[in-house]
């Protein structure tokens, strides 16, 4: 329950790192497709290939990206997350051809990949126990509201005539970026224990042969379909087999977004008086509870009613998001042991990538299918995570399981049988 970081203020250059960098997040992701349109003059067509490719191939960086968080650092990780971002966005007004926006999407890819175990990893250093848990939720609730200002800024960016306001934004999202890698240099290096002898011998191998890990993540890419169904299914539900304003989305989604960002914190308090594994399985629950909801609301409801019933039902889904959100995501930084924490967080980021790469495919079958079967499988998608969840308890460190167990020494020995040490 304290802070490893000899700087009281190392905590908060992290958490005003992470604001920035949402705050860019916010910019970009609502723009990608017209922001890079405008800039280079590629179809759209072709700008979507490449994202999509450049995202694959971001993602075989990821286990180079766990073994350098382990060997060189979680903040060195980071900063360069950052810059290379930030060297991207201001790249990209000088694409000269299809092949150099390929380099420099493959660029912003892996430094966002990189970002989140990253900055896991070094809350993780600079934390331990509920603190690091107090400091989790700090950076998911100032994340969201950065996020939801950054959106803000990018509708205002899209206001501007002509090129002006999509060069702007170029130039703020490398500012942004740019600043929130400077806060994390200010970060003083954390210490970093004495490694074990054997600890040469162990790698990935170790991480493959963490079977409550493993299922950890299982549990994670199963309910992070929970998570993405808000930004691709729910807008063509509301407006096509709801009947309802397509702006409804949008408010669906500032809701969410301000939700999240107020009671992210007073969520996470509530979720250290209980075991984080079933505080996770119980929001996977509400989550399809939600889904439930939403799959009967078109038979229920109409017209004004539909929408004070969209509204309470997406109060429902943020309610699952919140008691989810913060024990699972302390569960994949408390269950990782420390000298191998970068590679366990970036095998535990592959189940939100794949996640957001499978989803858009499988989601978009289900809407043709009907909105029953959509739903349907969304919940039992969800719930077969919380059944994991609950199974994978047993073999997990009790410290992670459960807030209140004695706190993590670094490096912590781990109860877990280790494999036979083969080099990574």
């Amino acid at each position: 329950m304290r802070s490893t970081s000899p700087d009281r203020a190392a905590p908060r250059r992290l958490i005003a790192a992470s604001l920035a960098g949402s705050i860019g997040d916010g910019i970009y992701v609502p723009l990608t497709l017209l922001f890079i349109h405008s800039l280079t003059g590629l179809s759209l067509t072709a700008i979507g290939a490449g994202l999509t490719a450049a995202g694959l191939c971001a993602l075989a960086f990821m286990p180079v990206v766990g073994v350098l968080i382990d060997r060189a650092g979680a903040r060195r990780v980071v900063i360069g997350a950052l810059v290379l971002r930030a060297a991207g966005f201001a790249a990209y007004p000088f694409i000269g051809g299809y092949p150099a926006f390929l380099a420099v999407a493959l660029v912003v890819a892996v430094g966002m990949w990189a970002s989140s175990p990253g900055q896991h990893a070094l809350i993780g250093e600079l934390a331990e126990g509920a603190e690091r848990d107090r400091l989790l939720a700090w950076d998911r609730s100032l994340r969201n509201g950065g996020m939801g200002f950054g959106s803000l800024a990018a509708a205002g960016l899209l206001a501007v005539d002509g090129d002006a306001g999509y060069t702007a934004a170029t130039v703020a999202l490398a500012a942004v970026f740019a600043v929130a890698a400077v806060l994390v240099t200010r970060i003083p290096a954390a210490r970093r224990g004495v490694r074990r002898p054997e600890e040469a011998g162990e790698g990935y191998r170790r991480v493959l042969a963490d079977r409550p890990y493993l299922l950890l993540t299982a549990a994670n890419f199963l309910i992070a379909f929970g998570y993405t169904a808000q930004a691709i299914a729910l807008p063509i539900f509301l407006t096509r087999d709801a009947g309802l304003p397509g702006a409804l989305a949008g408010v669906v989604f500032a809701v969410n977004t301000a939700l999240v960002a107020l009671l992210g914190v007073p969520a996470a308090r509530l979720a250290l008086r209980g075991r984080r594994t079933r505080g996770a399985a119980l929001g996977a629950l509400v989550f399809a509870i939600s889904f439930a909801a939403f799959a009967v609301l078109p038979q229920v409801a109409a017209g004004t009613y539909a929408i004070v019933a969209v509204l309470a039902v997406a109060a429902v889904y943020t309610a699952g998001e919140l008691v989810h959100s913060a024990p699972a995501q302390s569960l994949s930084v408390q269950a990782a042991p420390a000298h191998l924490r970068g590679r366990y967080l970036s095998v535990y980021q592959l189940s939100w990538s794949l996640c957001r790469t499978v989803a858009p495919l499988l989601l978009g079958f289900l809407l043709e299918a009907g909105p029953w079967l959509l739903w349907a499988v969304l919940a039992v998608t969800v719930l077969s995570g919380a059944a994991i969840l609950l199974y994978a308890e047993r073999g997990l460190p009790a410290h992670a399981v459960s807030p209140r167990d004695a706190l993590d020494p670094d490096p912590r020995p781990d109860p877990r049988p280790a494999p036979e040490q083969v080099p990574a």
